[in-house]
C-alpha cells in the first residue's frame, strides 16, 4: 500500500483507480505545445507517479501535439495492469499553438487512432470528448453527433468507455440517452464552485467528477483564506486546496500535473492531510456556488 491509497478510490467504467491521480498535460513544452524544458525531468516525473501508486494518468494528442503521450509511452511502456490512462478529444493544435475544434466525424476518428498510435495501445480505456465552448467553460448546443461517432468507435472496439468535459448538465443528459458516460471533467476547485449541485447529482448516479483545473490552472489559486488555513496548519495552500477537494465528494477524482518532481511529490502528500470542520467551514466560505472567487 502506498500512502496516496489514502484517499479511496473510486469507479472509472469498470475499472477502479486512486482518487490521486496525474494530469499529463503541463508535461508539454510553454503553452502546452512543443516538447518539454527538459525531458528527462517529465519521464522521471512520470516514473516517479506510477512508482507512488498513481493509476490514473488523464492526457490527450492534442497536448504538444502528440508530446505528452510519447513521453507517457516512452516512459511507462509497457504499462502496469492497472494503469487507466484516459485520454481526450474534439480540439487539435495551429503551427501558431492555438487550439482549433476538431468536431467533425473525420476529426474524431483520426484522434481516437492517434492516440492509439502515440501511446501504443490497442484500446482507449476512456475517451473524454472535449466540448471547446468558451474554452474554460462550458457553452449550450447539441454534442449528440459527436457523441454517437465515439459510440460507434467503441462499438468497434477502439474505445472502452466514454466521457464528455466541459459541458454542461443538459449536455451530459443529452450524451447519457446514446451511451453510458463514466466521468465528467469540467472546470472545478475552491474558487469556482459552479458545478457544486452537479457533483451531487454525478454521486447519485456513481459517475466520477474529474475537475481540471484542480489548481486554478493558468491562473493558481489565490485566497487570503486558502492561505490563512494552510499557515494554520503547517502545510502549503496547493496541499490544502487539494485537500479540500478529495473530502468535498467520494465520486471527485484529481488530476493535478506538473513537471517538477518536488511540486508532484507535494501534490501526492495532500492525501495525508486532514482537515478539521472548522478549516473546511472556512474552505467552504471562498467561493459562492456562482463561481464567485475570492481574492
Amino acid at each position: 500500500m502506498t500512502k496516496i491509497d489514502q484517499a479511496g478510490a473510486y469507479a472509472l467504467g469498470d475499472r477502479t483507480v486512486k482518487r490521486m491521480g496525474f494530469g499529463a498535460m503541463q508535461l508539454a513544452g510553454p503553452g502546452v505545445f512543443g516538447p518539454p524544458r527538459d525531458r528527462a525531468a517529465a519521464l522521471a516525473v512520470l516514473r516517479e507517479a506510477v512508482a507512488s501508486g498513481v493509476n490514473h494518468i488523464d492526457t490527450s494528442d492534442f497536448y504538444g501535439p502528440h508530446v505528452t503521450n510519447q513521453l507517457i509511452r516512452e516512459a511507462l511502456h509497457p504499462y502496469p495492469d492497472d494503469l487507466v490512462i484516459v485520454t481526450k478529444i474534439g480540439a487539435r493544435r495551429g503551427d501558431d499553438a492555438s487550439w482549433i475544434p476538431a468536431y467533425s466525424r473525420q476529426d474524431l476518428t483520426q484522434a481516437v487512432r492517434e492516440n492509439l498510435s502515440n501511446l501504443g495501445l490497442d484500446v482507449l480505456e476512456v475517451v473524454n470528448y472535449r466540448c471547446m465552448g468558451a474554452i474554460h467553460g462550458p457553452a449550450e448546443g447539441p454534442i449528440e453527433p459527436e457523441i454517437t461517432v465515439l459510440a460507434e468507435l467503441q462499438r468497434q472496439g477502439l474505445v472502452r468507455h466514454i466521457g464528455v468535459s466541459n459541458v454542461t448538465p443538459k449536455q451530459i443528459a443529452e450524451a447519457q440517452k446514446i451511451c453510458e458516460i463514466v466521468c465528467v471533467q469540467n472546470h472545478y476547485n475552491l474558487a469556482h464552485r459552479a458545478d457544486d449541485a452537479l457533483i451531487n447529482e454525478l454521486l447519485s448516479e456513481g459517475v466520477a467528477y474529474v475537475p481540471f483545473f484542480p489548481l486554478g490552472g493558468f491562473s493558481p489559486l489565490q485566497s487570503s483564506t486558502l492561505s490563512a488555513v494552510a499557515d494554520r496548519l503547517g502545510t502549503t495552500p496547493m496541499q490544502v486546496a487539494l485537500a479540500w477537494l478529495l473530502r468535498r465528494s467520494p465520486n471527485i477524482l484529481l488530476i493535478p500535473g506538473t513537471s517538477s518532481l518536488a511540486h508532484l511529490r507535494e501534490n501526492l502528500a495532500a492525501v495525508e492531510l486532514e482537515l478539521p470542520d472548522d478549516a473546511v467551514k472556512e474552505l467552504d466560505g471562498v467561493a459562492s456556488a456562482s463561481g464567485a472567487r475570492e481574492v
